[in-house]
């Protein structure tokens, strides 16, 4: 049997060609390779696509994060409430503003932070909060930017996960004062190598982020106003995600249509959590990740490559346990769930163009590792 991968993403290119060579040939004739009208015209769809004023472009997902923090004016001395359920460059750019991450926990059943437990963690130097809306689950930004109105605090969203996502109509990353995407490959909008995008309707915040995004200057040319970064989104990327922006509703629409059929076939069993939506959004299934006992996450995992099937942990150890944060971090309460989920997570393959005979081999080889 042929191996059944995380993602496929030849699969997913070969639906859109000849449109992605075409793409790409017309930025090779043009040759404006930096900021160029592709980058200029994605920028426009997006806003207009996710409902906001501004859509910035930049270099990668982490840096959409540290962008949209510096130009909020977090820094030394700030903290900045975040999970620690999730990947590491969400903390990372907290970090490199200069402010401290205090790790509070998340809900056992979405993953997603807690509102009630970040209320009870605002102190007199929280200055943010960054909520990330994981796997593709919106956060419950409504009971979050009421805790931010109460405490005056800045709110941002971690939405690499969460493109298509949405609350009542409105798109993660429309929320807040800013929003953080991420464009790499595997995301449900992703490039052929590293892009982010930070959204907002702030226009004074967005001016901050076009300066420091092309190396402190508004415009080119060699007035730099204020000490900035090389992070510019690539023309050619742009050109590809022009592209695969036409098709995104259809391959979430797919993503949902999986996750329907993992439901169909795994539901009912004593020892399998499924992923849970909440009723808060849509959720648009960047992964589909269960919950096993702790005691056969990893054999079943084990039985399940060795059918040659992949399968992943995102994310074995929460960010308050990693080495890089033990004294740059603050822990508010117990982190119990972030722990107990690291432990028994668990994430099956999902991507647009997967077959009904790929799922039923995924979930006929799971179930019979479990008995």
């Amino acid at each position: 049997m042929k191996p059944i991968p995380m993602v496929d993403l030849g699969a997913g290119h070969e639906r859109l060609e000849p449109a992605l060579g075409e793409a790409i040939s017309a930025v090779l004739r043009d040759t404006r390779f930096i900021l160029g009208p592709n980058v200029s015209a994605l920028e426009a769809e997006l806003a207009e696509w996710l409902g906001v004023r501004h859509a910035i472009g930049c270099a990668s997902g982490t840096d959409a994060l540290h962008l949209a923090l510096r130009a909020a004016g977090i820094g030394p001395g700030d903290e900045v409430i975040t999970p620690p359920f999730t990947f590491i460059a969400t903390a990372e750019a907290i970090a490199y503003v200069g402010a401290t991450p205090v790790f509070v926990d998340v809900d056992a059943r979405s993953f997603n932070i807690d509102p009630g437990r970040v209320r009870a963690a605002v102190t007199e130097r929280t200055r943010a909060i960054l909520p990330v809306h994981l796997f593709g689950q919106p956060a419950d930004m409504n009971a979050l930017q009421g805790i931010a109105d109460d405490h005056d605090l800045v709110l941002i969203e971690d939405c690499a996960q969460s493109f298509g996502a949405a609350i009542d109509g409105r798109q993660t990353g429309s929320m807040s004062l800013a929003g953080a995407f991420s464009f790499f490959p595997s995301k449900n909008l992703g490039a052929c190598g590293d892009g982010g995008l930070i959204t907002t309707s702030d226009d004074r915040l967005a001016d901050a982020i076009l300066m420091l995004r092309n190396h402190g200057r508004r415009v080119d040319g060699y007035d730099h106003e204020v000490v900035g970064y090389n992070s510019r989104l690539d023309e050619i990327q742009a050109a590809i995600l022009r592209v695969k922006l036409t098709h995104l509703e259809a391959f979430n629409a797919e993503r949902r249509q999986i996750a329907d059929a993992y439901r169909q076939r795994l539901g009912g069993h004593d020892l399998v959590q499924l992923p849970h939506e909440d009723g808060i959004g849509r959720h648009v299934y960047h992964q589909f990740t269960l919950l096993l006992p702790e005691d056969r996450r990893n054999r079943v995992q084990k039985s399940l490559a060795d059918r040659k099937i992949a399968s992943a942990v995102y994310y074995p150890v929460p960010l308050h346990l990693q080495p890089a944060f033990a004294d740059a971090s603050v822990r508010c309460g117990s982190l119990e769930n972030s722990e107990s989920i690291a432990r028994r997570c668990l994430s099956l393959p999902i991507f647009p163009g997967m077959r009904e005979a790929q799922i039923e081999r995924v979930c006929t080889a799971l179930l019979d590792a479990l008995k």
